[in-house]
């Protein structure tokens, strides 16, 4: 690569760092250019939700670099700055208030956005969403006054951030539409587990409720009003009901998009020179079998360097193995691959003791390992899944089967056929 050869990267979270250092590593001796709309230095997201809440948490976030790291690979990351259009003829980004940025290669990196509740009250103070610093800061603001909380929706965010109000000792309700927590990633026996395990808190966890409206008073939240006629009083609202990509510059550009940016199995969209990677892009997932789109900090660093690799080699296929975690309390979950709903599941460890792992299987192919509390599980998982390794149902039912020694076993054997 050449100094002509200019990168831009539109998005300073996980996915956007990550690709401009690989891109360093990678031998890229060209122009990297970081676009982040928010005026902070960038941030690690996944604390605002957990460390970054429970008392006595670290009142300032987490930086994703040491402030001077990428000055150190010449790298510019220009903060406070929103990529408004992308003009792919000229193959330039400009940029609100004045600037262009020319372009080699584009990698959008765009994230997303919350998605809202459309009722009536929902702009009354007090009721807040939980994905950027800002957001963070004024849900901390409000959990050191409030001695009750509701919060919409179980998934991630909803039930780290019920974790965390326990933790405070607030009285905290959750409201989740569907017939259990987390049921879009979690087979029924981990999803039952988790909402056990938060009911023993003290969490009023409620499934198949939905939200008709919220009630005021002077102009900030007192309650919720369910869709069954329940009310459930609220010092402070807690809306956790997904996500939505953010694609807006992408449809601008004419880019094809469906439900997230649509990329090919090596990440590039319909303009060669123009990848999208995390939150925003739709990929042909090797592991599911179909397009997907993923939120976690995993899929958009993985992304990122294959992107990076792709810029610097060329194109190759995307086949990285999607892993995530959550911790909620003293509750670590690890999920590695991905299940769909009619897959089997097979329990290994102690349910009991909270130490378990859930083994999904599909026409009797390993899918996704869900672990609870089990990180030896999910390390093996990974491992299986990225070397394709084959595992039987009934040898993850067996608690005296080996699985560290079989899934190094199975990686062992991918790596002599990938070097053969």
């Amino acid at each position: 690569m050449s100094a002509p050869d200019r990168v831009v990267i539109i998005g300073a979270g996980q996915g956007g760092l990550q690709a401009a250092d690989s891109l360093r590593s990678g031998g890229f001796a060209g122009t990297v250019t970081i676009v982040g709309e928010e005026d902070c230095p960038p941030y690690q997201r996944p604390p605002l939700s957990k460390d970054y809440l429970r008392p006595g948490g670290e009142p300032a976030p987490l930086p994703i670099r040491a402030a001077d790291h990428f000055a150190g690979l010449d790298v510019e990351v220009r903060t406070g700055a929103r990529a408004a259009v992308i003009d792919r003829a000229r193959r330039e980004v400009a940029l609100d208030g004045g600037g262009v940025l020319p372009y080699s290669h584009l990698v959008l990196a765009t994230g997303s956005a919350n998605r809202t509740l459309r009722v009536a009250g929902a702009d009354l103070d007090g009721i807040h969403h939980l994905r950027t610093l800002d957001e963070a800061r004024a849900v901390r603001a409000d959990l050191e006054r409030a001695r009750s909380a509701v919060v919409i929706g179980a998934g991630f965010i909803g039930l780290e951030f019920a974790a965390a109000a326990r933790e405070r000792g607030l009285d905290v309700t959750v409201l989740e539409a569907a017939d259990r927590p987390m049921a879009r990633v979690l087979s029924a026996p981990l999803s039952d587990f988790v909402a056990t395990a938060h009911r023993r808190t003290g969490v009023d966890l409620r499934v198949g409720a939905g939200v008709e409206s919220f009630e005021g008073r002077a102009g900030r939240v007192a309650a919720v009003l369910g869709a069954s006629g329940g009310r459930y009083p609220a010092d402070l609202v807690l809306v956790g009901v997904g996500a939505s990509p953010r694609t807006h510059l992408a449809e601008q550009a004419g880019l094809a998009v469906d439900g997230g940016v649509l990329v090919d199995d090596s990440l590039r969209t319909d303009d060669e020179r123009i990848y999208a990677i995390g939150d925003c892009a739709a990929f042909p997932s090797h592991h599911l079998g179909a397009r997907t789109r993923l939120e976690s900090v995993q899929n958009a660093t993985d992304q990122a360097r294959h992107v990076a690799r792709a810029i610097i080699d060329g194109p190759s296929r995307y086949r990285d193995v999607p892993w995530f975690w959550s911790n909620q309390g003293d509750l670590r979950l690890q999920i590695a691959g991905l299940g769909l709903p009619g897959d089997d599941a097979v329990l290994r460890g102690d349910v009991g003791a909270g130490k378990f792992s859930v083994f999904r299987f599909r026409d009797g192919e390993l899918t996704a390992v869900e672990s609870a509390n089990r990180p030896a599980d999910h390390l093996a998982a990974r491992r299986l899944l990225a070397a394709e390794s084959p595992l039987r149902p009934e040898q993850a039912a067996d608690p005296a089967f080996d699985l560290k020694a079989h899934a190094k076993r199975g990686t062992d054997r991918a790596g002599s056929a990938h070097r053969s």
